[in-house]
């Protein structure tokens, strides 16, 4: 599933560490998320726009 993750994250100049945090996930679920390699769950998806106080569908894409 593609992601603009990475562009809000710099928007709001968060890393990639910041973001995981925040939301309760490790690095590398992050790193896996932004590559395309795993495709988030539903409510982890939701957090992480949750976070951009962005709707879903403006983060993630198909």
């Amino acid at each position: 599933m593609k992601n603009y993750i990475k562009k809000y994250r710099k928007v709001l100049k968060m890393t990639q560490q910041d973001l995981a945090a925040h939301i309760g996930v490790s690095r590398q679920t992050i790193i896996s998320i932004e590559s395309g390699a795993r495709m988030p769950s539903l409510s982890l998806a939701m957090k992480v726009a949750g976070t951009f106080n962005l709707p879903i569908e403006e983060v993630f894409f198909q």
